[in-house]
């Protein structure tokens, strides 16, 4: 497994060797260390950090809170304050810019690895978010320009092209959907009325509140079930979907 890349920021001497040092023995990997705002924002940009621990008080014209807001507007870099000022001023200047941890001096070596840990895990999370608010964003845009009739679709953390013919049906789970093909699954976080809305009604069919199938896959309706080409699960047909399944097949 990849080390975490960290960037200290920390303006005394001591402290900032007696945090690398720990940071070391947590099995981190400490990328640099700076003692001013603009050293640390020249070296967050060349490292390119996974996380930085930012003193709140720097000597120099630039602080930390205007350091961090720097590196986490342009760099995207997720910041963890470390202050021995824990006053409500410096708390309210602080959390303007959203640190992802705030740990206050003097600390323990677990004070550090659980802020770090947590920082790291909320900022890919909140990356993932953008991937899948840029993937719905991608889906509509295809349908909006009449695309061939393809999609792109999240999957470890690259966009697939996904022709909308080869998808069986759509499912929800809790919070994400499931794009069901013959042989993948692809699970997203999103909801059926935003994927209902971005696939379209030429195609597919909402049929149940937690499922959508795609109309020429359907091969037998035997109401209150549906069952689709090479697919043995049943489809659920909800009562409140049903006149319109009915409207849109064509029954002789």
């Amino acid at each position: 497994m990849l080390k975490i890349n960290v960037l200290v920021v920390e303006d005394e001497s001591i402290v900032s060797k007696d945090i690398q040092h720990s940071l070391i023995k947590l099995g981190y990997h400490v990328v640099g260390a700076a003692a001013t705002g603009e050293k640390a924002l020249e070296i967050a940009s060349e490292e390119m950090p996974d996380v930085v621990l930012m003193d709140i008080m720097l000597k120099g014209e630039m602080n930390g809170i205007e350091a961090a807001e720097i590196i986490k507007r342009d760099l995207k870099i997720p910041v963890i304050f470390l202050t021995a000022y824990a006053d409500e001023a410096t708390l309210n200047k602080a959390k303007i810019t959203e640190p992802y941890g705030y740990i206050i001096k003097p600390f323990k070596e677990i004070d550090l690895h659980t802020n770090i840990e947590m920082a790291i895990y909320k900022h890919e999370k909140e990356r993932e978010l953008i991937r899948e608010r840029d993937f719905l964003m991608s889906m509509n845009e295809n349908k909006d320009n009449h695309n061939d009739g393809f999609i792109f679709v999240k999957s470890n953390s690259k966009l697939v092209k996904l022709n909308t013919k080869d998808i069986f049906f759509i499912e929800a789970l809790k919070d994400y959907v499931v794009i069901n093909t013959a042989d993948t699954r692809f699970t997203i976080h999103s909801t059926m009325k935003e994927i209902e809305q971005k696939m379209g009604t030429a195609e597919f069919i909402r049929v149940h509140r937690s499922f959508i199938v795609r109309l020429d896959k359907i091969v037998t309706i035997e109401f209150p079930n549906l069952h689709l080409e090479n697919d043995k699960k049943p489809i659920p047909i909800g009562g409140s979907y049903r006149d319109d399944l009915n409207n849109r097949i064509k029954l002789i």
